[in-house]
């Protein structure tokens, strides 16, 4: 169970970065559909899926000044995550690190797919 203060300020954060419509970049469909029922904007969440990474870069650096990269905590997901924050910044794309920092410090979880029901149930 998460302390109420460590809640309050998750959903603050989540708050902002939906309010702000960042771009964010995660693995998956399911991870998509967590993140837009908790309210970012859809056409704002980029899938990995099976692209290309090079592809995704080229793709998000010619559109994108700041990105959020949300994918999972696992080896893969880091794997992933490590290949896309130096690919992008070298295209002087900012990386966002405070949702996936904040995820790592103060919950347990590690599929970004579940972060609504993880929220739902600390509630």
């Amino acid at each position: 169970m998460l302390q109420k203060d460590v809640l309050e300020d998750l959903l603050s954060l989540i708050k902002k970065l939906s309010k702000d419509k960042v771009f964010v970049i995660v693995e998956g469909c399911k991870d998509r559909d967590s993140l837009v029922s908790l309210g970012f904007a859809r056409s704002r969440i980029l899938t990995l899926g099976r692209k290309p990474l090079f592809a995704v870069v080229e793709q998000v650096a010619e559109k994108e000044k700041l990105v959020v990269l949300l994918t999972d905590l696992d080896r893969e997901g880091k794997k992933l995550y490590s290949g896309l924050k130096k690919d992008l910044s070298e295209r002087g794309v900012f990386i966002d690190d405070a949702l996936r920092n904040f995820l790592f410090k103060y919950t347990k979880l590690r599929q970004i797919e579940g972060l609504d029901k993880y929220i739902e149930r600390n509630r």
